[in-house]
């Protein structure tokens, strides 16, 4: 018993991390670079606009679709790690 609650903790702790860390990817993307660093990205043109304008437009829904994906494959491989793949 004691366990499996030992597993549940790490996994729990492994899940929580890898949320944190696709948080801290997807605030510095919206955040960062569309917002609080667009200043410095807009000499650097990318398909005819610059590109703090691009990350606020299309860069930031890109990085997030990724994540979400890059989260499923984790999570899959979390799973099988700690016994709970399908």
């Amino acid at each position: 018993m004691a366990d499996d609650k030992s597993n549940a903790a790490e996994y729990w702790k492994a899940n929580v991390r890898l949320i944190f860390g696709c948080l801290m990817v997807w605030a510095f993307v919206s955040y960062g670079c569309a917002i609080l660093f667009r200043p410095l990205l807009a000499g650097i043109p990318v398909g005819g606009t610059d590109l703090g304008f691009w990350f606020a437009q299309q860069g930031s829904i890109l990085t997030f679709i990724v994540l979400i994906f890059f989260y499923a494959w984790r999570m899959n491989a979390l799973d099988k790690k700690y016994g709970l793949g399908e």
